[in-house]
């Protein structure tokens, strides 16, 4: 059976610790191929800063460090809002087959009962989470309880092992804007691309 990993984010830009955190979601579980998802409009998100075409290309040239990786821009071209839901939609109809991860922060993973039909996605996809420094699951809302519980039991939810890297889209932002220095933060190529479009510069 395929395995196939959806990671979603708005990876505006995306860094290094995505890539790190992608490449252990791929290990972890053994997965064929780890598909990047850059945001459209996310609905529990502010609007981002970047085009999306430039979040894209950004993604495209981040993912070459990794021959199972690989990018959608379905969440870009869907007209609206996009939810978790829908994009797991299009993926169960593209490999009917296959078995779909999906990749969250711990702190998503906590706001997972506020999402669109969350129910029903986790009945159709298995989630991996990545602990993010001082989230707790014991924290967790009751209405995710029950399920939490199950999930972990049968295997459909799994918690990475590899941390994340304490660096964020922010800071990184932040640094750009200051012309300061992020290297070994974001890939070279993606700092190329940045300096050639100006973007982050104040």
């Amino acid at each position: 059976m395929k395995k196939i990993g959806l990671f979603g984010g708005t990876f505006d830009p995306i860094h290094n610790g995505h890539i790190h955190i992608a490449r252990a979601f791929a290990d972890e579980l053994g997965l064929d191929m780890v598909v990047f998802l850059p945001a459209g409009d996310p609905y529990h998100k502010e609007t981002t800063q970047t085009a999306a075409e430039h979040r894209l290309a950004m993604t495209e040239l981040a993912a070459q460090a990794d021959s199972r990786f690989a990018v959608s821009d379905c969440d870009i071209v869907r007209e609206g809002a996009t939810y978790t839901f829908d994009t797991v939609q299009i993926f169960r109809q593209q490999f009917p087959a296959a078995q779909l991860w999906w990749l969250l922060g711990s702190d998503s993973l906590l706001q997972l009962h506020t999402w669109k039909k969350w129910q029903t996605l986790v009945r159709q996809i298995h989630i991996a989470v990545a602990a993010r420094e001082g989230d707790n699951l014991a924290r967790a809302p009751r209405e995710l309880h029950g399920w939490l519980g199950d999930a972990l039991q049968n295997g459909s939810l799994h918690l990475l092992k590899t941390p994340m890297y304490n660096v964020s889209s922010t800071e990184i932002r932040r640094r750009l804007g200051n012309h300061e220095s992020t290297e070994g933060l974001i890939a070279p190529q993606v700092e190329a691309y940045i300096t050639k479009h100006g973007l982050y510069r104040r």
